[in-house]
């Protein structure tokens, strides 16, 4: 058959046929599609689940309320709010109460002391369904002296407040507590230059340093150093 014949013989096909040749030849081709198509679509499922448990979450009407308290007594309403939360059967209303705290160091005579600071002294965070029943709960529970609102309407804290508040609660690097303040003159206790004097020139408290102005040889040196490494005088 010559190459005339051959295009005559294509020209007359049925197109139908030629194109059950083509997705016959194509096949592969399209299991892949098909495959990420599956694929796409399981993710998909997934994404909705976890989406519908957000909302479900959101849905149910639970969010972060402040209420105030005398200060130093925070720990103490704590506990009273969460004795009548299981007293009086309120543990599908009322669900955390968290009085925000961080872990802070400081330093004094040399030596380092790490305790639990109040953040917000005599606030205290609840999260809740607000209804009647919950805000009288709360509201009357001693030692609270009210919510944080506009007038008498208790007002949600945003999404964004609480990460914030609970990230710092959970943060890592403890604060550092500083009982010098730029200008002040301090004694150096370790190192090379100990029993120098010196002046604060600028504070890192997120990295536990001090900078201090050193004087020798008829100059002021700059010197960065660990809080443990100078005191007041």
């Amino acid at each position: 058959m010559n190459a005339d014949e051959m295009d005559l013989e294509t020209k007359d096909q049925d197109p139908l046929e030629l194109e059950d040749e083509v997705r016959i030849e194509d096949g592969s081709s399209t299991e892949l599609a098909d495959s990420a198509e599956a694929a796409d679509s399981a993710a998909d499922e997934v994404a909705d689940e976890a989406g519908d448990e957000a909302d479900e979450e959101v849905a149910d009407g639970r969010e972060w309320y402040v209420i105030h308290s005398y200060s130093g007594y925070e720990n103490k309403v704590k506990s009273n709010l969460e004795q009548r939360i299981e007293t009086m059967g309120m543990q599908d209303k009322i669900f955390q109460v968290v009085v925000p705290t961080e872990e802070e160091v400081e330093i004094r005579e040399g030596q380092r002391r790490t305790s639990r600071r109040r953040v917000f002294p005599g606030y205290i965070l609840v999260q809740m369904i607000m209804d009647d029943e919950s805000w009288y709960v709360v509201r009357n529970t001693p030692g609270v002296t009210g919510f944080v609102g506009s007038g008498t309407k208790p007002i949600p804290l945003s999404e964004e407040e609480v990460e914030k508040i609970l990230s710092r609660m959970e943060a890592e690097q403890p604060r550092v507590k500083v009982s010098f303040r730029v200008g002040e003159t301090v004694r150096i206790v370790e190192g090379p230059f100990a029993e120098f004097m010196a002046v604060v020139d600028d504070l890192y408290p997120e990295r536990g340093k001090v900078r201090v102005l050193v004087s020798f040889f008829g100059r002021e040196t700059p010197v960065e150093m660990d809080f443990l490494q100078v005191e007041r005088i």
